[in-house]
């Protein structure tokens, strides 16, 4: 099957939209299938190899602009340029279906969502439920939204959005990882390593929480390594060690020598892929108490394999993380097969599901 995935985000900008598109292309490729890749920015090679992909797997359409949306600002790529880049995409390609990943921001998802003319299915990552611009977007994008086959939730918080601000009912299908990319030995650490990882300049991942923890968690258990990891630039109070934005070797190293991942995020969370990531290794998880958070952190038989503490209270993530680290919690096995859940082998299937029943649909 030939697939074209589509992205509305940079590639040159980490993101958790892009690592979808770029591992499930990976997977399809290794199932038989011919994945296509369209997006604005370029994909470094070492990136696209690390997923079994070639620079022929990609088409740029060009240079980005930055807006804000859902709490974060992502670099997209419209207007006409793009359109037309998106046209002569679509027309080079015998498509069998393209998979638009957020179609209604303003980049090029949208233009192949207006153009395209195969079986459409279309991924929704957002979770924002109070949101004017998606609630805008729905209302002046409901002709275009009955051309998506066959719409895509990561979550149930994300289904319940796109069924309010867009009028769809998205079945729901998570995200995925390579749960492989994390496996090895665990590493212990002394003192305790505390890891945050994440974008430090934007607010709603929650650092500004984390190192308002910080005073109180050195009073309950004295001598702690707090690691700040991730992409910008800020000032930092003595008492954490940034580390800068790891590669992707790095991160996995330093997850698998965590002593517990903090997640301390304020919201607009749609999954919750880094504590899947964070479990893949085999991490002991502490997190802010977000409805996707919870259901990432609960395996199928109802049990919590993480500690959730209230959303935006330092004290209550400073206890969460000193009674992770001093009471036995889930094991590493236990954390690893909820990953597990998540991995390409289990969440890729579905995804080829969704494309063979938009093509009977449509």
């Amino acid at each position: 099957m030939k697939i074209g995935l589509v992205s509305p985000y940079s590639f040159e900008q980490p993101g958790g939209v892009q690592n979808h598109i770029l591992g499930l292309a990976g997977w399809l490729r290794r199932s038989g299938h011919e994945p296509a890749i369209l997006g604005p920015g370029t994909v470094a090679p070492e990136v696209l190899a690390s997923h079994g992909l070639d620079p022929q797997h990609v088409t740029s359409t060009g240079g980005t602009w930055a807006i804000r949306w859902n709490g974060s600002v992502a670099r997209v790529a419209g207007g006409p340029a793009t359109a037309g880049r998106v046209r002569r995409w679509l027309a080079e390609r015998e498509l069998d279906v393209l998979h638009l990943h957020e179609p209604v921001t303003p980049s090029a998802a949208l233009w192949a969502l207006l153009q395209g003319q195969v079986p459409v299915v279309a991924t929704f990552h957002v979770a924002t439920p109070r949101s004017r611009a998606l609630a805008l977007a729905g209302s002046a994008l409901r002709g275009p939204l009955t051309r998506v086959d066959l719409p895509i939730a990561v979550s149930p918080t994300a289904a319940s959005v796109v069924r309010d601000h867009l009028g769809l009912s998205a079945e729901v299908i998570p995200n995925g990882l390579a749960v492989a990319d994390f496996a090895g030995e665990r590493s212990s650490s002394q003192p305790p390593m505390v890891l945050f990882l994440g974008r430090l300049d934007e607010p709603r991942k929650g650092l500004d929480v984390l190192l308002a923890a910080v005073p109180r968690l050195a009073t309950l258990m004295g001598p702690v390594d707090v690691v700040i990891a991730g992409p910008g630039s800020r000032r930092l109070p003595e008492g954490v060690r940034p580390v800068g934005a790891p590669d992707d070797e790095q991160r996995s190293a330093l997850l698998r020598q965590a002593s517990v991942f903090v997640a301390p995020h304020l919201g607009r969370e749609s999954f919750g892929l880094v504590l899947a990531e964070a479990m893949a290794a085999g991490t002991p998880v502490v997190a802010s108490d977000l409805a996707p958070f919870r259901e990432v952190l609960t395996d199928s038989s109802g049990t919590r394999l993480g500690r959730t503490f209230a959303v935006g209270d330092p004290d209550a993530l400073a206890d969460a993380i000193a009674r992770t680290l001093t009471v036995a919690g889930p094991s590493t096995e236990a954390l690893r097969a909820r990953a597990a859940d998540f991995d390409w082998s289990v969440v890729g299937p579905q995804v080829l599901d969704a494309y063979a029943r938009a093509r009977v649909l449509r």
